[in-house]
């Protein structure tokens, strides 16, 4: 009787406990739960012309980011990779939003001083998307792809960018202690109860035998009084024992309880550790992750964008004859050409118009990862007026240039487009030949060997015939002028243009290899009193018909030849080429 009281009142300790253990671990998901999300404001700091918004804050808390910017009249926010917003910022003054506070209710901001304006970045090819506003925005922050995103804000470059920005992150609401105190909260009650309903055995039987085994009362009367003395003694020992027993019942559920609650809780702290582990890095991990080399320059939907403005600009220019619509988005090689196919045109009704430039079908691209300026890439596209698939090349100078035409060329007649890696393929200098039976500068000067002489050593070398037509046809077409002009002597040249040449990895380990040729067409008449004559074409910009000093015509030549890899035993091929006048005068 005497461990019945010490029995109740530590089952009663032992559930009140519990009760309360599960409470708190109630309250943590219920009353006592954070927020899911938390604002941080940006405080009014220097006033700049553009607000960079770091990549690192996307991916603070994982998933979504809202953004709310006020400011006054329209403002723009753009999306790029972290490198291209830097490259566009430049040295211009700016504010970066870094970080978050330590209690994420403050956003932190950098300025750094620089030139006091910039350039509207509305329209810029950098960015892969774009919202305007005027007055309010609210913003939903998400990748268009893999990798690093910033953002960058701003009015139109001159008046300061909008300064009142908040973001909304997602909340860590895990409470990884909830679970564990509502399991460990329900034991201490079972174990409280479990306390009350056990009743522990006795420690020894009530009865007792001699030790040898005799019966009690045999043998005599002397003995027999001593048995009995030996069986008081062994009830005494046995009440003790029963008591002792109650308390070590007592004690053996304490220590269970105790070990049950211990494991519990080491198996609950190990996933709240885990948890903990599997959380999204810290900002000053994730700050540590700018655009990497391999990174594709522009997304499949930038480059239609891209193309649909150029194409657009394009067909403006040709519909109109006019260069001036051109400017634009056209420069380089394809620029001198329309300009004077557009003079010619408009004297010379018959002149045939340069092959037009078409979005409405985009068979392949060509990017490339070489994240450094100039950027060039390819588009095979095929539409309205393009009896073959035609070859453009863009190139962006700079940052802040948007990426302009610099060359079109029609795929030679049964020609194959080389298989190149989609998503950003390397680019490799006019003079590197890793890899490759001839570097960029090689395959140009043998293919410009090739059209000037019809014994060049780069006559096995490349594919001509059928599949190369253009070949054949230039080396004709030189023979023929020399064979009709009696009254002169001619001269044919093509030169490569260094600057122009442009270098792809294809997927075989070989090489797409783009440039211009500057194909000149010289003639002196044999004699004195002798006369020359050129076409309709090339009078218009020599300004007359015929010379007795003699003439020189100039064309632009622009070519794609494929390099087959080092090991291969395979020639080049020639994959595309055009030419168009782009000059004539008299000596």
């Amino acid at each position: 009787m005497i461990g019945i009281p010490l029995r109740f009142k530590t089952a009663v300790a032992l559930v009140l406990l519990g009760l309360l253990t599960l409470l708190a671990g109630i309250g943590q998901k219920t009353f006592w739960a954070p927020a899911e999300t938390v604002t941080a404001t940006a405080s009014a700091g220097e006033a700049a012309p553009l607000t960079v918004i770091d990549q690192k804050l996307r991916t603070v808390d994982g998933g979504t980011v809202t953004i709310k910017v006020k400011g006054e009249g329209s403002f723009l926010l753009a999306a790029g990779r972290p490198d291209d917003v830097d490259a566009w910022v430049g040295k211009t003054a700016h504010n970066t939003v870094t970080g978050v506070s330590d209690d994420k209710k403050s956003l932190q901001v950098k300025h750094t001083d620089g030139e006091a304006t910039a350039p509207s970045p509305a329209g810029s090819d950098l960015w892969v998307s774009s919202e305007n506003a005027s007055g309010e925005l609210d913003y939903t922050w998400s990748a268009p792809a893999d990798g690093d995103w910033s953002l960058l804000l701003a009015a139109d470059g001159k008046k300061p960018a909008p300064s009142s920005i908040s973001m909304t992150f997602p909340n860590d609401t895990s409470m990884p202690w909830a679970v564990p105190l509502m399991v460990l909260g329900g034991l201490l009650i079972l174990a409280g109860g479990a306390l009350l309903v056990l009743k522990p055995k006795s420690g020894a039987p009530r009865g007792g035998g001699s030790s040898d085994g005799g019966s009690p009362s045999s043998g005599p009367a002397g003995k027999g009084a001593e048995k009995q003395g030996s069986l008081f003694a062994r009830r005494a020992r046995a009440k003790a024992a029963a008591k002792a027993g109650e308390r070590s019942s007592s004690a053996r559920l304490s220590v269970v309880v105790a070990a049950t609650t211990a494991a519990v809780l080491a198996g609950t702290a190990a996933a709240a550790q885990a948890t903990t582990s599997s959380a999204p890095a810290s900002t000053s991990t994730a700050s540590a992750s700018p655009a990497a080399s391999g990174t594709p320059v522009v997304l499949d939907a930038q480059f239609r964008r891209i193309l649909e403005q150029v194409a657009s600009a394009t067909d403006a220019g040709d519909a109109a004859k006019d260069a001036k619509k051109l400017a634009a988005r056209v420069a380089g090689t394809e620029l001198e050409v329309r300009t004077q196919n557009y003079k010619i045109r408009s004297r010379v009704a018959s002149y045939d118009a340069r092959m037009p430039v078409r979005s409405t079908k985009l068979l392949t691209t060509v990017v490339t990862d070489k994240r450094e300026w100039p950027r060039s890439v390819l588009a095979v596209t095929q539409g309205e007026g393009n009896v073959v698939p035609q070859l453009l090349t863009l190139v962006q100078t700079s940052p802040r240039d948007n990426y302009k035409l610099v060359g079109t060329s029609p795929l030679q007649p049964g020609t194959t487009f080389p298989a190149i890696v989609r998503g950003g393929t390397e680019s490799l200098a006019a003079g590197d030949k890793s890899g490759l039976l001839y570097s960029g500068q090689e395959a140009l000067a043998g293919l410009a060997d090739r059209l000037t002489k019809s014994n060049s050593t780069f006559k096995s070398k490349l594919v001509e015939g059928e599949s190369s037509p253009y070949i054949a046809d230039t080396l004709s077409y030189q023979a023929d002028i020399v064979k009709d002009g009696v009254d002169g002597k001619f001269a044919f040249t093509h030169k490569v243009v260094p600057e122009s040449t442009v270098v792809f990895r294809t997927e075989d380990g070989g090489a797409l290899v783009l440039g211009r040729l500057t194909f000149n067409f010289d003639g002196t008449p044999k004699a004195e009193g002798d006369k020359l004559s050129i076409g309709n074409d090339a009078a218009v910009l020599a300004g007359g018909k015929e010379t007795t000093t003699g003439m020189v015509l100039k064309f632009a030549e622009s070519v794609a030849v494929y390099v087959p890899p080092a090991d291969s035993k395979d020639p080049m091929k020639l994959v595309a080429a055009t030419r168009g006048l782009v000059g004539a005068s008299f000596k």
